[in-house]
């Protein structure tokens, strides 16, 4: 018989979480989600345990991100994905507000969804092979899980680099930049704050049209680089991310952000684009996707609010 998606635990007053895909990257299921939810509910309630630890079974990383896969599929079928986005945001608000310490070891690859089990806790230990990151400009959505409000806050526009590019950052740029609280072992060196004045000052306004052309005039090599990945990523998400940044730093509260998160990220995931993304990154694995705009200028303004539940 094949072990559990996930494996529960208590040991000596903590109560262990094994995400237990490791073939997958532990990428996130349905099943998963509500065996994490149940898991943590039952912890909560008992006095036996004083702490919960949660950490992501083999080599490769804590978790992968939801599997897209199983979301797209659902979605090709005609089933409703709000399903499972909205239990996915219900557990990570509870993991925001969990009433005991939580650690969460950001080991190796924490992408997407993996960012919202851990990056909202109390307790965020990253390590030398952290790797961070939202890519989801890359398969046709945007930096969900409650991110875009985190990198709404990061400094000197990194965040909305990271959110539209889907870069990825090392543990000492992750605590920089607040997405984790401390470090075990040796970390490498920071990448991104030492030399991110390009960032800054390409990275402003609400117009990823105006962002990429400042990129691509900028002496530093880096900016001209960043501005070919964005003319690559879906143009519709690009211009969706950034407006949900802006308007994620407006909002209070991860909670407030629960409608705006759940009603956007439904959207593009019953959209062509998202399947088209997932086909090309994970499915046929060609690299090529067939957005349905062909560049960022072809997206119109009525489109991106249409995202938001807007006319």
């Amino acid at each position: 018989m094949s072990e559990p998606e996930v494996l529960v635990e208590v040991v000596d007053g903590v109560g262990r979480l094994v995400l237990n895909r490791p073939r997958a990257i532990n990428a996130l299921s349905l099943a998963m989600i509500r065996l994490l939810h149940h898991a943590l509910a039952d912890f909560a309630a008992d006095d036996a345990v004083r702490r919960v630890v949660l950490v992501g079974a083999g080599e490769r990383g804590l978790c992968s991100g939801a599997d897209v896969r199983e979301l797209r599929s659902q979605a090709l079928a005609g089933d409703d994905p709000g399903v499972f986005l909205r239990e996915e945001y219900v557990l990570d608000l509870a993991i925001a507000a969990y009433p005991k310490p939580f650690t969460a070891v950001m080991d190796g690859i924490t992408m997407g969804g993996g960012l919202g089990l851990s990056a909202h806790c109390a307790d965020r230990v990253v390590t030398h092979s952290s790797r961070l990151a939202m890519p989801e400009t890359q398969i046709g959505l945007f930096p969900d899980v409650f991110m875009t409000w985190r990198l709404a806050r990061m400094p000197d526009g990194v965040g909305t680099h990271l959110a539209l590019t889907g870069d990825t950052v090392n543990a000492s740029d992750a605590l920089w930049l607040g997405l984790a609280d401390r470090g075990r072992g040796d970390l490498p060196a920071p990448v991104l704050q030492p030399d991110h004045g390009w960032i800054t000052d390409c990275y402003t306004g609400s117009d990823p049209v105006e962002i990429v052309g400042r990129l691509e005039q900028h002496a530093h090599p880096a900016a001209r680089a960043a501005a070919g990945v964005l003319r690559e990523r879906c143009p519709l998400s690009v211009h969706v991310t950034l407006e949900a940044l802006r308007r994620a730093a407006l909002t209070p509260t991860l909670a407030d952000q629960f409608d705006t998160e759940l009603t956007v990220a439904t959207t593009l995931a019953g959209g062509p684009d998202f399947a088209e993304g997932v086909r090309a990154q994970l499915v046929d694995r060609d690299r090529n996707p067939r957005w349905s705009h062909a560049s960022l200028a072809e997206v119109e303004r009525r489109e991106v609010l249409a995202c938001f539940g807007e006319t």
